[in-house]
């Protein structure tokens, strides 16, 4: 590799469980020995209850960018803007002076199932579903603002203002409430209209909420500068330095994994999973049991996402005693597909995509005696792919010639054998990228874009270190067990 080049981007991922932040140059290559990784943790309940305390969030990305901030004191490298993306669906309640009246709460939290299906009885859906991009569901915060006020009135009341994560973040860093978000982390709200590119107020309007209750919205191009006195002073490096607001971690994976054109399609498996392909013009219809988020001013995020992933994996291996998945990786690999007489609906933090259910759980069928932990696991992790399947011929209904899907996230990329069944479930080529952190790579190349230091998304692809062929005779075994699992689907929760 080439000597680093200037410009350089400090990157930061905000993810589910760990924030993850690096330099990297001009070129969108990372800077040898400057990616770090702080933990978080959030807390889960069996009521549904996936929260975190934003001061928890706080010291991990603030943490993460010290780090960052000493190594490039040591290499002599001056940063010329921040780029950052989130976990996105996150939202906390601030009180009139920014203060936290609650923890925040994640996409996976489902205590709110009740309200979501109030919602879906008094509001066209089809209508807000076309006007949003999202569906009526616990991902999303319409059915939240209800909740707080069903259970919480107390603090329902005290509530001026609902924020992301990065959004609440920059009101802390710069020392105002006047602090834009991004359309593409609004979108992931499931309020921004858009096509009109502001919050859709008929939603706003029934759920009892103003625009002055939201931030205002902005393009990610526009950045933030002028650190407050505390942050000016802990990081003396940054203090005029342009921090743009965040995108949603789906968008930046799209783009730092070079899945900036219909036929590169992102897919990802990390803790939950998502399929995703970014739209250059106009916004596009909506598949029912998609959905589509703003990037941009003239490019849309169209996919589907679930709460599984590398989460049944780790269930697996806690729950199952089973060896971490590298090791598993050669015992799957010798077995057939489909071999194991289990079908399965891999819905233990809920359904998103395709159906959206509100009261979804994780569903063995086919149990006996004779069924192995080893079993348990292929069949779960084949029943992943087989969501994505479902979401490709919604997303996909014509393949275009040179379709691939990209991989990307640690759980996917630990296990060849994954890799391969995706590409059998998909019956198309699954390549996976020389860049690990594609995530915040994408945070980085939306900088670069932003600052004008690269005319187009698409200008700077990452390379390619393998490729996954799908299987024909494999292929038609998936497509039976998908078809079973399909059954099993109706007969349990349609």
């Amino acid at each position: 590799m080439s000597e680093p080049q200037q410009p350089f981007i400090l990157a930061v991922d905000i993810g589910t469980s760990s924030v993850k932040a690096g330099l990297y140059d001009g070129a969108a290559n990372s800077v040898k020995g400057t990616l770090v990784s702080v933990a978080h943790e959030q807390t889960l309940g069996s009521d549904g209850t996936v929260e975190e305390p934003v001061e928890r969030i706080e010291v991990a990305v603030e943490a993460a960018i010290d780090r960052v901030l000493s190594i490039a004191a040591e290499l002599n490298i001056e940063i010329a803007a921040v780029g950052m993306d989130s976990m996105a669906s996150t939202i906390l309640a601030v009180d009139s002076d920014g203060s936290p009246l609650t923890p925040v709460y994640t996409y996976a939290d489902t205590r709110t199932a009740e309200d979501v299906e109030r919602l879906r009885t008094e509001l066209d859906i089809d209508a807000v579903h076309d006007r949003t991009g999202a569906m009526q569901h616990t991902s999303y915060v319409p059915g939240r603002v209800r909740w707080l006020e069903r259970t919480q009135p107390g603090v329902a009341a005290l509530v001026a203002r609902w924020l992301d994560v990065p959004t609440y973040l920059f009101t802390r860093w710069f020392g105002t409430q006047d602090v834009a978000a991004s359309y593409s982390i609004s979108a992931w709200s499931g309020m921004l209209n858009r096509r009109e590119l502001q919050w859709d107020r008929q939603l706003l309007n029934h759920i009892g909420l103003r625009t002055g209750n939201l931030p205002r919205l902005a393009p990610y191009t526009e950045p933030h500068s002028g650190l407050c006195p505390a942050f000016a002073s802990r990081w003396p490096k940054l203090a005029n330095t342009p921090f743009f607001p965040a995108v949603g971690d789906g968008a930046a994976v799209n783009v730092g994994t070079g899945c900036a054109s219909p036929e590169r399609v992102a897919l990802s498996v990390g803790t939950t999973s998502a399929m995703r392909v970014l739209v250059e013009g106009d916004s596009p219809q909506v598949p029912r049991g998609l959905w589509a988020y703003r990037l941009g001013r003239s490019a849309t995020l169209l996919g589907g996402a679930f709460s599984e992933g590398g989460l049944l994996v780790e269930w697996a291996q806690n729950v199952l005693r089973l060896p971490p998945l590298e090791k598993l990786d050669s015992e799957l690999a010798g077995r057939s597909a489909d071999a194991h007489g289990l079908t399965v609906l891999p819905f233990l933090a809920g359904e998103r995509a395709t159906g959206w259910s509100t009261r979804a759980t994780g569903v063995f069928e086919g149990l006996r005696t004779s069924t192995s932990g080893l079993d348990m696991v292929q069949a779960m992790m084949e029943s992943v792919s087989l969501r994505f399947a479902l979401v490709a011929d919604l997303l996909l209904p014509q393949r275009m010639p040179g379709l691939r899907f990209v991989a990307s996230g640690g759980a996917v990329r630990s296990s060849a054998w994954w890799l391969q069944t995706m590409a059998d479930a998909l019956d198309a080529p699954v390549v996976v990228n020389v860049e690990e952190q594609g995530t915040s790579r994408g945070a980085a190349i939306l900088a670069l874009h932003a600052l004008g230091k690269i005319d187009s998304l698409h200008d700077l692809q990452p390379q390619v270190s393998a490729t996954y062929q799908p299987r024909p005779a494999v292929t038609a075994v998936l497509r039976a067990a998908g078809a079973r699992q399909r059954r099993l689907y109706d007969r349990v929760l349609a």
